[in-house]
């Protein structure tokens, strides 16, 4: 059995690109181009395109996070509550990773961005819009980054598609607080992510470094569109950009049963 061949520095480079500028745009960490890309376009293997996103996401959400803070929209109290979840929920879905099988994490991915989907409808940000804090909400932001680290280690996502809209939807965030909140409490996520999927031996570091320079480079320009485009206009487009990832990922994985 031949070892499948690692993808070249161009095309991951150009993963970087596509998911720098939709990181910058949406608040993601980019995982929702980087996994299928490696997986479905690249040839790498699921749980570890898994693995290596949540590397390629780090660099990618200390540049937009400056970004968006820079420009003044990010909450850190709310960033902070959200980071303290997910590095404890990123160090178990890391491990379930390691655990689950590759079928059932396709499944769980393609669910999962459904549900996203649906949800950025129900969803009408106002720009003035800010997060009251308060203990309880706290402790709600927490169990947020909780269940988002989980799903980060899962999936091999950023947790931006699962917390841009929470933080819209039930915390009253504006759109541009909410990305630029999301993207902050990624470094901590990612970190935390990255060192469980090491120990397992689950990450490409090369492919990962790659894909986070080329994000890097374009998550500005991103974020400055992002604070142009209308609200609803973004959410719109955002729901059609993961309409179409289900669209290949389903496609994909239909076609694979009907060979077997």
């Amino acid at each position: 059995m031949t070892t499948p061949a690692r993808p070249g520095i161009l095309p991951l480079a150009l993963v970087g690109v596509a998911a720098g500028l939709l990181s910058g745009l949406f608040g993601i960490g980019g995982g929702t181009i980087i996994v299928p890309a490696l997986a479905l376009w690249l040839g790498m293997n699921q749980k570890l395109a898994a693995g290596t996103s949540v590397a390629a996401i780090l660099p990618t959400s200390i540049v937009g996070a400056t970004t968006y803070a820079v420009q003044g929209h990010v909450d850190w109290v709310a960033a902070v509550c959200l980071a303290a979840g997910i590095v404890v929920g990123a160090q178990l879905g890391s491990h379930l990773l390691a655990k689950l099988p590759i079928g059932a994490i396709q499944w769980g991915f393609m669910a999962f961005l459904a549900v996203v989907i649906v949800s950025l409808w129900f969803v009408v940000p106002q720009r003035g819009d800010r997060i009251d804090i308060t203990l309880l909400t706290g402790a709600l932001l927490v169990l947020t980054g909780f269940i988002t680290g989980v799903l980060s280690g899962i999936l091999g996502v950023g947790g931006g598609i699962v917390v841009v809209p929470i933080l819209m939807f039930f915390f009253g965030s504006s759109d541009l607080i909410a990305k630029g909140s999301s993207l902050l409490m990624m470094i901590p996520g990612s970190i935390s992510g990255t060192l469980g999927n090491l120990r397992r031996q689950n990450v490409d570091l090369r492919a990962a470094a790659v894909v986070g320079l080329g994000a890097c480079i374009c998550v500005p320009f991103g974020s400055l569109f992002a604070a142009w485009i209308d609200p609803f206009w973004g959410n719109a487009a955002f729901s059609l950009y993961l309409v179409f990832i289900l669209g290949q990922m389903l496609t994909r994985k239909l076609r694979s049963r009907r060979s077997e």
